[in-house]
């Protein structure tokens, strides 16, 4: 019987794993050493493995990515963390502008093997500052992979490839599903390859595309409808970029209607991509326009707790977008 753990106890045993496999990755960032990371996730790491592999670094996020650059591309593995996503634009350069085009920029003699990790999302009180999702600005950048799992099994898997991958990649994990997910999780050492989706939830009435937090509130919903005799079929994208397109087609090619989840602002978010896509390959599948549920278009998240339920997605939206959707 495989173990249930939650989503931070995945991530930290997937570095700890690698970094004991591989002497070449180490770990740097805000608070990451003594104290073990503002959610713990490198909690004894310092301990086990020594101030030379585990680095607290100053409240300088450009430093730490520019840096783990350097490092990468001197034959090393940084893990670097950004303490929460909302804090990651001065990285930009830095992840975009040098991580990102390095291989390209050198005809493929230069590569960069870093991982950036950090906590994103809403729905914890974090208010303008600490709620941020971020991935729509990163997945525009061709060279560089952004990951986002949405479950224990999905965070350890993805990050040890994410650790093993010879390109920049930025590993987003929603801070809300830190401890209150749970699941099973192998003791045997296993990899997720990035770019590949995964159905969690086989249905034929409709698909709904998402990934983290709102993959757990698209499962709620699907649990909802079955009981009025609709089945929801619920694709992960697990990864931003690359998307597993094919995924997505051979969902929607079984329901023929599709809806876009996620937490992020609607306007030039992932789903603006998703919808995009499936209306170049697979119109003629269609059996009702593409909808979207999503975040919506102000600056930031909001502090107070009623105005922050009404920015995120719910189980209460998702059901009425879904039931419209339907109705077509």
């Amino acid at each position: 019987m495989m173990p249930i753990i939650n989503v931070i106890e995945a991530v930290r045993d997937a570095m700890k794993e690698e970094m004991a496999r591989d002497a070449s990755v180490f770990i740097m960032g805000e608070d990451v050493g003594k104290r073990g990371g503002v959610f713990l996730a490198t909690q004894g790491f310092v301990e086990e493995f020594g101030e030379q592999r585990v680095i607290d670094m100053p409240l300088a996020e450009s430093g730490i990515a520019g840096i783990a650059v350097g490092a990468a591309m001197a034959g090393l593995r940084p893990i670097a963390e950004i303490q929460f996503a909302d804090f990651i634009s001065p990285t930009m350069n830095q992840i975009v502008g040098e991580a990102a085009r390095a291989r390209y920029g050198t005809k493929g003699e230069v590569h960069v093997p870093m991982v950036v990790r950090s906590p994103y999302g809403g729905q914890v009180r974090g208010g303008l500052f600490h709620s941020q999702s971020v991935e729509a600005y990163f997945a525009h950048t061709p060279g560089l992979k952004v990951v986002a799992p949405s479950t224990p099994f999905d965070a350890k898997g993805l990050l040890k490839s994410a650790i093993r991958d010879n390109d920049p990649v930025l590993f987003l994990e929603h801070k809300r599903t830190y401890r209150s997910v749970r699941g099973e999780v192998p003791n045997t050492d296993y990899s997720i390859p990035i770019g590949s989706a995964d159905v969690k939830r086989a249905g034929h009435d409709a698909t709904i595309v998402s990934y983290g937090l709102t993959i757990h509130y698209a499962l709620q919903a699907a649990e909802v409808l079955e009981k009025e005799g609709i089945q929801i079929e619920i694709v992960d994208l697990r990864s931003i970029r690359p998307l597993d397109t094919e995924t997505i087609i051979n969902s929607v090619s079984k329901t023929s209607r599709l809806l876009v989840l996620h937490e992020d602002n609607l306007t030039g978010g992932i789903g603006a991509e998703i919808s995009a896509i499936v209306s170049e390959k697979a119109f003629d599948l269609l059996d009702a326009p593409i909808m979207r549920c999503a975040g919506l278009d102000i600056p930031a998240m909001p502090f107070a707790p009623t105005l922050e339920a009404a920015y995120m997605p719910s189980l209460e939206k998702i059901l009425a977008t879904t039931r419209k959707l339907l109705a077509y």
